[in-house]
């Protein structure tokens, strides 16, 4: 069993696991698309649902229709249509996100929990590096980086892939809700102030649901 469906040693990540969590994403995402505009709309540009949900349904048409013969292809791919189809800051962002880790993981056809681990802190660390923003300024990053610290320490622990990302998602979510007391220091939600506290940061949630669909490959792919 090759796309991560295997716990413990020899556990491994393959390109249909990649397709199979954007696909989720993009169902996700589009699920709960207003959601997002409705925390938006008192911090931000009342726009970052139906951002996402345009970019992350053409990731899903372009993961099908010419689905990539690797694991780092395929995060990629779906970075690259998420910058041109996600408007505002957010496509940057995700894309920056998705591209660094998939170059992170090179041309190998499959990957280790712990590569695709390491891959996705790449990843987050140019999301930081291109906003200029920290763990704490109220962004998507309250929520991806406890998401990576999990992870990290849960497959560290020897736990399974499944589990591992379980926990990142539980992270995700956690973080994500943590922002709302915060004030903004970074992006849009930084222009009101003081106002910005007591609204959760759109970017950190629609991040979190991204780990969550993540999380929900690795269960759909356990046997």
């Amino acid at each position: 069993m090759s796309e991560a469906s295997s716990t413990g040693a020899g556990q491994v990540i393959d390109t249909a696991f990649l397709r199979r969590w954007f696909i989720a994403a993009a169902s996700v995402i589009e699920r709960e698309a207003d959601r997002l505009t409705e925390l938006d709309s008192p911090i931000g540009d009342a726009d970052h649902g139906a951002n996402m949900r345009r970019g992350f349904i053409a990731a899903r048409t372009a993961v099908e229709k010419e689905p990539p013969d690797t694991p780092g292809g395929v995060l990629v791919l779906v970075g690259r249509q998420l910058i041109s189809t996600v408007g505002g800051a957010s496509g940057p962002l995700y894309g920056t996100l998705l591209r660094k880790a998939g170059k992170a993981l090179g041309d190998a056809r499959q990957v280790a929990p712990e590569q695709l681990a390491q891959a996705l802190r790449e990843g987050v660390d140019g999301v930081a590096q291109l906003g200029g923003a920290a763990q704490g300024d109220k962004t998507m990053l309250d929520a991806l980086a406890p998401a990576v610290e999990a992870l990290t320490f849960a497959l560290d622990k020897g736990a399974g892939l499944a589990e591992a990302l379980s926990a990142a998602a539980i992270a995700a979510d956690e973080g994500a809700l943590a922002t709302v007391p915060m004030q903004a220091r970074k992006g849009r939600a930084s222009y009101l102030g003081e106002r910005s506290i007591g609204h959760q940061d759109p970017g950190a949630a629609s991040s979190a649901l991204l780990v969550g669909a993540l999380a929900g490959a690795a269960r759909e792919g356990t046997v």
